[in-house]
């Protein structure tokens, strides 16, 4: 059985396509995950670990506005992250996870808060992207199981995007090329 980030890799290199990364409560998790795959460095263009609010709209262009009436747990600049990273980073896609692990409240925000967001390809360099997705979790345990349990729906949701958007055709040269059926 392979890992979430192995099938993530192995998907963008078949579609020759890159990824980026910005995190928040993960503090570069996500970015570990995916570069301990072997091959890595074919798809992965990098990360920024926006841990502090400010460097969210710094570094990532999210809202000022935005972050000062909602804080940075909010759906909307987990969004605005992945679009932020995608295109600091020059990258296809774009993931980022933002949240409360805890051990306090943030943002008025309970522990166990989080948003993971994809934004995905757009058609050409000059459209805006198609549309992100974002999704609310809602997560028990402790410090370290948030964190990692905000790890793990970020790749599924953006496996569950690239799976979506695989042709038939790039499906069948991905089952060749990996012996799979």
């Amino acid at each position: 059985m392979t890992s979430p980030a192995t099938d993530v890799v192995r998907l963008l290199t078949v579609r020759g396509e890159t990824l980026a990364v910005a995190e928040s409560l993960t503090g570069g998790l996500v970015a570990a995950e995916i570069t301990a795959v072997p091959g890595a460095s074919k798809v992965f263009r990098g990360s920024v670990t926006a841990y502090a609010t400010e460097l969210k709209h710094e570094l990532l262009g999210v809202d000022a506005t935005l972050l000062a009436e909602r804080g940075a747990v909010d759906p909307q600049v987990a969004a605005q992250m992945a679009v932020g990273v995608r295109h600091a980073l020059g990258a296809d896609w774009g993931i980022a996870t933002t949240g409360v692990a805890g051990p306090d409240p943030q943002d008025g925000q309970p522990v166990g808060t989080v948003f993971v967001a994809v934004e995905a390809p757009s058609p050409t360099t000059f459209e805006p992207a198609h549309g992100g997705k974002v999704i609310p979790l809602r997560l028990n345990g402790d410090r370290a199981e948030i964190r990692m349990e905000s790890v793990r729906s970020v790749l599924a949701l953006l496996l569950k995007e690239l799976a979506g958007e695989q042709t038939g055709n790039e499906r069948a040269q991905d089952t060749e090329q990996n012996g799979g059926f």
